[in-house]
């Protein structure tokens, strides 16, 4: 395969793997399964969610989460929309949307909150991680804590 084809592909595989990413993130926080949220950070990566979270480093993003997730885990749902991305060799960086739907007290769904990411990424042992992952609140909310 000529270097030109060669380039092309881990580009698109990168941004493939990158788009999965940041879907599961979502999917991970929905489900409460805070062991294989933290695992889609870097070893020494950041989380930095404004009022609601900050924590470094795996076992801190875990335990952060799992806090700060206990009320809500089965009635929230994340939309991730609108992603951006900038790659630089084995760093990226990324912007995406996302809205928070959670179950109302009747049962229907209410929008919760809109935001976004802001990330900074990078290649460790062959996959991409968040380096940074820094939370955004659009628009104003009533979720716990906050």
């Amino acid at each position: 395969m000529s270097d030109d084809i060669t380039a092309r592909l881990r580009r698109v595989e990168d941004l493939l793997e990158i788009q999965q990413l940041v879907n599961q993130y979502g999917n991970l926080l929905d489900a409460g399964d805070v062991d294989a949220y933290a695992e889609l950070f870097a070893d020494d990566g950041e989380i930095k969610l404004g009022p609601i979270a900050t924590a470094k480093g795996r076992a801190e993003i875990a335990a952060t989460m799992k806090r700060v997730l206990a009320p809500t885990i089965g009635t929230t749902f994340h939309v991730i929309s609108n992603p951006t991305v900038q790659l630089d060799g084995d760093t990226a960086t990324t912007e995406v949307m996302w809205t928070m739907v959670r179950r109302g007290k009747d049962g229907n769904p209410e929008l919760a909150m809109l935001g976004r990411h802001r990330d900074e990424l990078v290649r460790e042992r062959g996959h991409w991680r968040f380096k940074v992952r820094r939370g955004f609140i659009d628009v104003p909310n009533t979720y716990p804590g906050t």
